[in-house]
């Protein structure tokens, strides 16, 4: 029989690039582990067509998707957490928020611009999860206009207080550290831990560099073995 303790604790509705990775370190360092992120998604293919299934209405298993995390942070699992809700009845909701400004600044400089540097021969599935998930329905093909993308991150923080029964969910700045989430947690603070602040900016540029580099390198390389493959025949 399935072990109906197992699963998710924790549901993280809020967006990406308003502090989950120091959020999914506080909470594996409160016990909480692993805890779901978008960038386990981009490792695993089998999970960027899972998300991909989910938001185009087709029957999943979140239960079973999960089985092995207790808490999800970040897309593209934030933007199921009625669906989770559902799935995990016990689960506390958490809402991560930050300045609106801010957080379009950082989704700007980060998500967007790795979207941009997709060679164009990359799978198919890095960029329909962002286009179906994000950037043509949640934030209707906009993006790029700051005031009305803004506008849709306030107005999904107010979707998800209106949502979630007050006593199951917490809003959340990570500028806050231990204290608040510890009690809402029902956790003590860690003796000696400070509160993790991770900043993965440096990360992203890491990766736009490297993409530019290798949708550069690959048709270089296709083009010379080409031509040695011709010069090798005749």
């Amino acid at each position: 029989m399935r072990n109906r303790s197992e699963g998710l604790k924790i549901i993280g509705a809020g967006f990406g690039r308003a502090g989950t990775m120091s959020l999914q370190k506080a909470l594996e360092i409160l016990g909480f582990k692993p805890c779901y992120h978008m960038q386990v998604t981009l490792t695993h293919y089998f999970h960027l067509r899972f998300w991909i299934r989910a938001q185009a209405g087709k029957p999943v298993d979140y239960r079973k998707f999960f089985r092995k995390y207790r808490a999800t942070v970040d897309w593209p699992a934030c933007e199921f957490y009625p669906e989770l809700m559902q799935t995990f009845p016990g689960a506390k909701v958490l809402l991560n928020i930050r300045d609106a400004g801010e957080w379009y600044d950082s989704m700007f400089d980060s998500i967007w611009a790795i979207q941009k540097a997709f060679p164009f021969w990359f799978p198919k599935e890095y960029r329909k999860i962002h286009d179906d998930i994000m950037w043509d329905t949640r934030f209707r093909g906009e993006f790029t206009n700051r005031d009305k993308t803004m506008q849709v991150y306030l107005d999904r923080i107010e979707e998800v207080k209106r949502a979630v029964p007050p006593e199951r969910l917490l809003v959340y700045n990570v500028k806050e550290g231990w204290e608040p989430l510890c009690r809402f947690l029902g956790k003590e603070v860690p003796d000696g831990i400070p509160f993790p602040r991770l900043n993965d900016r440096r990360f992203f540029r890491r990766v736009i560099l490297l993409l530019r580099i290798v949708e550069w390198l690959v048709p270089v390389l296709v083009i010379a073995s080409l031509v040695l493959l011709f010069l090798f025949i005749f």
